[in-house]
């Protein structure tokens, strides 16, 4: 196979794009570099079409490597032929690889083999020929009873041969490759309950679709009721076609042997071919629902790690309580703690007016501008609480209430034990809350992207795809957004393209050792950062009040003399960088020809327009191009929610068939996809993304199940 050929046709991409993607991959380049600083090498290539077609190549050559084992396993069998060469080497997938392989593995002990050691595979070749003039096989099965072999009557001897050929059909790669297609055409998904209470899963009690249109959320739906054994499926599909296609093959009209080979074919069908069949459609369609549902939970962490930062705020963080009461923690505008406390505003205790005085009093103390509250056990109430303090306080300070999924997983951790050894776990959480309103990303890195909580069924996906994937997000999201050198955490830094863990504690020890980063050059006296990981992650590492303001942009260390050069072409000074001055630069560019200046700098033009964009706004951050998040003073109740009534709300989670809408009572909201927008649209993400600010309307609000269905499109009241 010519994997460039084939990547290139498959992603419609041009050859000097795929060429030069895969040389620079296996330089052991990263995929955050590639995507920012080779532009010119792949032809502006985004980090996301890089890492599929990464993952593309590492299917192909693994498929090559196969193929080449395959041929020599069966080389070494002496049954390696011009015709079986052909076949292996146009194989599409390793479905299809193992089809062929098939016949010539070693098998475990099966009834054929068994069969065959007992001296029946002559007879079972005589029968599978149907000649015209064959005996009939039970006459013919007489020559072959022999009691030392085990083969006790001639009804054994025809036995074990049916076995054979039952298996030799088996073992036909076209048949399973026309089976499989078309019983993913017209075969039926079929379930059945498999206990009298279901539960959540009482739609599927007795329910069929087509397997070719189930969509992916039923299937995981449908996975995880059949795991936990309160559902029983299968596929139905007609073995009057399954049939037809095996007689094309290996029935042939006339003989004697016939009916014999006919019986043998039912039997493959129904003990080997259909079981197997069925095994890899389920399975493709779990691989196809998982790859789906991994997509829409990595768009959704993407989206979220990505939310605007509530910058330079003194926080309050609120982590809601019954019991053990509510916990505070006041952190400054750049994440510092600077108090903590417990109180009782809910019950059982409902300390109220104590709370009160309390929180007013680290307010004023403290000069905090936002609350932030997580929205777990006793969030409703916490909430009621806050916006009361705050209108007793007479305005002047907001609230946002913020997911607190995998807060308490951060908080008992190794990790929040060492930033935080003089606090107990609960007050660790309260930090947490706080500063992911502040900084979403640089906290959320903390935690284990699965346990953040927007996704669909990813309990139910594959780990290793699963963790390769949001890693992926993650990844890119810390080297978009760009990393303070001399503030990340061991944990963000670690994130930087070329940065492993190991090496993010040396950075952070050199740091504490010698003070604060004053160039990025000094990366390159850390313990285990040599040259190549130097060039990989020196872009994304910034140092704000360095001595070369290029230090502060994303502008890679390669590009400096170009950026200089630039500077002076237009007039500008490195004081105008420091200053924020040079914001009509781009417009310098445009007027002296952008092809003319790339070449007179002689870097590339796509090279030359990021230059541009970080001198123009050094330091800049593209969460700050995003619409805020919507901060509140008052709050609602369920109970206030009327049909028809128009509000506001910050979409949380985007799945295959909605998307949860907060709209602050505590209860999210979910608009079907039927009720986004007036066209159609194949899933929710083409029109929705977490943190999105959204106009809804309420359908029905049930209280007592506390479910709230609301409409993107107006209604009539």
């Amino acid at each position: 196979m010519d994997i460039l050929k084939t990547l290139t046709e498959e992603f419609s991409l041009k050859p000097f794009q795929v060429e030069n993607t895969v040389k620079l991959i296996d330089e052991g380049n990263t995929i955050p570099f590639i995507a920012r600083y080779r532009k010119e090498a792949t032809g502006s290539l985004d980090d996301q079409i890089l890492r599929e077609l990464s993952d593309r190549l590492s299917y192909l050559r693994n498929m090559d490597e196969t193929r080449e084992k395959i041929k020599k396993s069966i080389e070494e069998q002496g049954a390696l032929t011009d015709e079986l060469i052909t076949a292996i080497d146009s194989a599409a997938t390793l479905t299809e690889l193992d089809d062929i392989y098939r016949p010539y593995k070693k098998k475990r002990k099966t009834r054929a083999t068994v069969a065959k050691e007992k001296g029946l595979e002559p007879l079972a070749d005589v029968i599978y020929q149907q000649a015209p003039d064959c005996r009939e096989p039970i006459v013919l099965a007489e020559d072959y009873v022999n009691q030392e072999l085990g083969v006790e009557t001639a009804e054994d001897a025809l036995n074990g041969a049916m076995d054979i050929i039952a298996e030799k059909i088996s073992d036909d790669a076209d048949i399973r490759k026309r089976m499989r297609f078309v019983c993913s055409a017209h075969g039926i998904l079929t379930v059945k309950a498999n206990a009298e209470d279901v539960g959540v899963y009482e739609m599927y009690a007795d329910y069929s679709e087509a397997v070719s249109k189930i969509p992916d959320h039923r299937i995981l739906a449908i996975n995880r009721g059949e795991k936990e054994e309160l559902l029983k499926v299968s596929i139905d599909f007609s073995k009057d076609k399954a049939m037809f296609i095996i007689s094309k093959n290996h029935i042939k009209e006339g003989s004697a042997a016939t009916a014999t080979v006919k019986a043998a074919a039912e039997d493959a069908y129904s003990r080997l071919i259909f079981p197997s069949i069925e095994r890899e459609i389920r399975s493709e369609l779990t691989e196809r629902a998982s790859t789906s549902a991994i997509r829409v939970f990595s768009t959704n962490l993407k989206q979220l790690l990505m939310q605007p930062p509530v910058k330079d705020k003194v926080t309050l963080g609120l982590d809601p309580g019954y019991r053990t009461g509510c916990k505070v923690a006041v952190v400054d505008g750049t994440g510092k703690v600077l108090d903590t406390a417990v109180i009782y505003p809910v019950p059982p205790k409902s300390k109220i007016d104590e709370a009160k005085v309390i929180v007013k009093a680290l307010v004023q103390k403290h000069g905090v501008e936002v609350f932030a509250i997580g929205n777990g056990t006793a969030s409703h109430e916490t909430e009621c609480f806050a916006a009361e303090v705050i209108k007793e306080m007479g305005g002047g300070v907001s609230y946002m209430v913020v997911s607190e999924a995998g807060a308490s997983v951060y908080s008992a951790s190794k990790l929040a034990a060492e930033e935080f050894p003089e606090y107990d776990v609960s007050l660790r959480s309260a930090v947490s809350i706080a500063r992911r309103l502040q900084d979403p990303l640089a906290e959320l890195v903390k935690i284990d992207p699965k346990a953040i909580g927007v996704g669909q069924y990813q309990h139910d996906m594959p780990p290793a795809q699963l963790n390769g994937a949001l890693d992926g997000v993650v990844e890119n999201c810390v080297n978009s957004v760009g990393v303070d050198l001399n503030t990340a955490s061991v944990q963000l830094l670690s994130r930087v393209a070329g940065i492993g863990p190991a090496v993010a504690k040396n950075i952070v020890t050199y740091r504490e050792e010698n003070g604060k980063f004053t160039a990025r050059r000094q990366l390159l006296k850390v313990s285990k950062l040599g040259p190549k990981a130097f060039e990989q992650c020196a872009g994304f590492l910034k140092v704000a009040d360095g001595k070369n303001p290029l230090d502060n942009t994303s502008v890679h260390p390669e590009s400096y003399e170009a950026a200089e050069k630039l500077l002076k072409l237009c007039d500008y000074t490195d004081n105008d960088i420091k200053s924020g001055t040079a914001e009509n630069l781009g417009e310098r560019v445009a007027t002296r020809g952008l092809d003319k200046t790339a070449e007179e700098l002689g870097i590339g033009v796509p090279t030359l327009q990021d230059i541009v964009k970080e001198l123009e706004r050094p330091g800049r951050d593209p969460r700050d191009e995003l619409p805020p998040p919507m901060l509140r003073q008052e709050i609602m109740s369920m109970e206030d929610l009327k049909t028809g009534m128009k509000l506001k709300g910050t979409v949380r989670n985007v799945i295959d068939f909605g998307a949860f809408v907060d709209i602050g009572v505590h209860q999210d909201g979910l608009v079907h996809i039927s009720r986004i927008t007036d066209r159609y649209i194949k899933h929710p993400s083409e029109v929705l993304k977490v943190g999105d600010i959204v106009d809804v309307y309420v359908l029905s609000v049930d209280v007592a199940k506390k479910r709230i269905s609301l409409s993107m499109k107006e209604i009539d009241k």
